[in-house]
């Protein structure tokens, strides 16, 4: 693998891409976690730090231009900033099942499915991997 694309990219590019990857990792962790305990707290605030971190990036990722400077896939960042806060009140609240539902949906749609389209031609991670 040739990680020169991503290393050589404009900013944000890097820090958006590399956030993603670390939420994956730290998503996958997560899921092994017993739930509850004071590891499980930690590691959830670290993702969700790094989600916003993912969402936020992408809003000066302008290089799909749909409507103005944006793209279809502006609407998942925001979406994703609703969710993690819904999923943060519903843990709060001891709406356990619905924090683990939204999570759950975070870590499908806003980083797999939204992370499947990184690997189309002339984007930067079909680049490395392909």
């Amino acid at each position: 693998m040739d990680f020169g694309p991503l290393t050589q990219a404009t900013s944000p590019i890097p820090l958006h891409a590399y956030a993603a990857l670390a939420a994956f990792g730290l998503g996958v962790g997560q899921f092994a976690l017993p739930k509850g305990t004071l590891p499980h707290r930690v590691a959830g605030w670290m993702w969700v730090s790094l989600m916003v971190a993912v969402a936020v990036s992408s809003f000066f990722i302008n290089e799909i231009r749909l409507l103005g400077p944006f793209s279809p896939i502006h609407l998942l960042s925001i979406l994703t900033l609703v969710g993690l806060w819904q999923a943060i009140k519903c843990a709060r609240l001891g709406q356990i099942t619905a924090h683990r539902r939204h999570m759950r949906n975070l870590f499908i749609y806003a980083l797999l499915l939204a992370g499947a389209f990184t690997l189309l031609p002339g984007r930067i991670l079909h680049q490395i991997l392909f």
